[in-house]
């Protein structure tokens, strides 16, 4: 059945994906319900659209799309503001079909960069954003919701199971597991999306003090080229937007998930993941579209294993930001994994490296090395080396509170599929979160350990290491007894910045070790 946009199907599935910003009452003299697109970058399966699309009809007003990409954004690059903007293209060419004001903007300086969103919404009735549960992305919101003169709202689009069902932390998948398995067949049904009853006038678009972008027919690289981001960080082959997602889910189906229990376990299959982690990122396709697709396919143990991380274990990410506040800290692990580090943070570690030898793929074990490398050049890395890569740095660093900051960094700069609540799960998990204790190993202490040797001869990552590991990088000593200051002063201020913490993958049901949606 499919339901339209203002049945009490709808309004049931809305009200546990709400939070309400401020205690503002909405302006009846505003001008437009204002809709500021950020972690949910479409228009199918958005329920903060449908929520903004419902009130604008209730209140009389029309609604106004707005998306942006900010050079205050946590490692803004090249590659962020490209892969966003290619899918910005396609917003803006799919609003004209569908009836929908969507409006791009390309703040080019640091300095004075809210000032199109302050100007937004100081004329607007109402002001509807999107929810996600990390520091960066609540801070945002708290910003302009306490600047807004209107009420101000952020909805869940992240997760298929509205997050607020779950009103208390899952600690583990086996908890939250039965509890989602008996909404989910409720949360997929389909829903009739449709414009808003008005358009919003010419004249008010032209009366507002925004410069905007005709993203439809820019020069991408020319226009972020004058932007304050990290130029550093290059962008990929990887094309952004829900045409390429799309592409990627049909050829996932097609080849890879007929073998996927099996095929995931091998770094050097490039077809054997979905890689639609980056766009799920980015929401540029939605995890419902993916679902039902996978669900109509006849591939039986393999589509549960796949539907098991997608579903359990990313949704597990989304209740764990949304109900701890400690998430981007290291607090946030378990009190045996605590006292297992406070007892094991003198053990003599086999070697230390400093960040800028891990950002550099200079260590010295050629598979970590090829996994960095493929991040740093493709913005993604196979999720059986990424889970085995994260777990190394806990062993390269003096302080486990190093290890965690760097591998905060290494994802928040290079991966696409970065700064969102699975990101935060991942690298928890590799500290025991979301885990069980283990017999104590000399630094490991309790937590599991994972061992890059094992792994080279579990799977078969010759071809990977082949593939990524000889660029011509230079070796490190394989000692360098202090991480440098630079390291050091780095680790600090990322554990005091606001900012969503990277993608990793997802955990694996069996083990409780992450896998991936990518």
């Amino acid at each position: 059945m499919t339901h339209p946009l203002g049945s009490p199907f709808v309004r049931d599935q809305l009200s546990p994906r709400v939070v309400l910003l401020n205690e503002r009452r909405v302006q009846p003299k505003g001008h437009y319900v204002l809709y500021w697109m950020r972690s949910t970058q479409r228009f199918e399966d958005n329920w903060a659209l449908r929520m903004a699309t419902l009130e604008a009809d209730r209140i009389g007003k029309p609604l106004l799309i707005y998306h942006e990409l900010s050079p205050r954004r946590a490692y803004a690059s090249t590659r962020f503001h490209t892969f966003a903007m290619q899918g910005a293209q396609e917003l803006a060419a799919r609003a004209l079909h569908l009836g929908l004001t969507y409006r791009f903007a390309l703040p080019h300086r640091v300095e004075g960069a809210d000032r199109y969103l302050a100007c937004l919404t100081a004329r607007a009735a109402l002001v509807v954003t999107d929810y996600l549960p990390t520091t960066e992305a609540i801070a945002g919101a708290a910003l302009v919701a306490g600047r807004a003169p209107c009420q101000a709202l952020a909805v869940d689009s992240f997760g298929v199971v509205p997050f607020g069902i779950f009103h208390k932390a899952e600690y583990a998948a086996r908890t939250i597991r039965p509890r989602h398995v008996a909404h989910l067949a409720l949360s997929l049904e389909p829903v009739a999306d449709r414009p808003p009853r008005c358009g919003v006038p010419a004249s008010l678009l032209d009366s507002l003090e925004v410069q905007w972008l005709d993203v439809r027919g820019c020069d991408i690289s020319a226009e972020v080229a004058r932007c304050d981001v990290d130029h550093d960080v290059a962008a990929v082959p990887l094309r952004g937007g829900l045409v390429s997602a799309r592409a990627r889910l049909a050829t996932f189906l097609s080849d890879g998930l007929r073998d996927y229990s099996t095929r995931r376990r091998n770094p050097s299959d490039v077809e054997g993941t979905s890689r639609l982690s980056p766009y799920l990122s980015h929401g540029m396709i939605s995890p419902l579209e993916i679902v039902r697709d996978v669900l109509a396919t006849d591939a039986g143990a393999h589509r549960d294993a796949f539907l098991d991380e997608l579903l359990t274990w990313r949704e597990l990410a989304l209740n764990f930001c949304a109900r701890d506040p400690a998430h981007d800290s290291l607090s946030a692990v378990p009190d045996w994994a605590h006292r297992s580090m406070a007892a094991h943070a003198a053990d003599k570690r086999e070697v230390i490296y400093s960040l800028d030898v891990l950002e550099r793929a200079a260590t010295h074990d050629p598979l970590w090395n090829a996994g960095q490398r493929e991040l740093v050049e493709t913005g993604q890395m196979h999720g059986v080396v990424r889970l085995l890569w994260g777990k190394s740095v806990l062993r390269w660093a003096t302080r486990y509170e190093d290890a965690f900051a760097w591998l905060q960094h290494l994802n928040d700069k290079y991966s696409l599929d970065g700064r969102d609540p699975t990101g935060i799960a991942g690298i928890q998990w590799c500290f025991g979160k979301f885990d069980r204790p283990f017999v104590a190993r000399p630094v490991w202490g309790a937590i599991r350990p994972m061992s890059l040797e094992r792994a080279l001869s579990k799977y078969d990552a010759r071809s990977y290491v082949t593939r990524w590991g000889a660029h011509g990088a230079t070796a490190a000593p394989l000692v360098a007894r202090r991480p440098d200051a630079r390291a050091n002063n780095c680790a600090s201020v990322m554990r005091q910045s606001c900012r969503a913490i990277a993608a990793l993958v997802p955990l694996d049901t069996r083990g409780g070790a992450p896998a991936t949606v990518s």
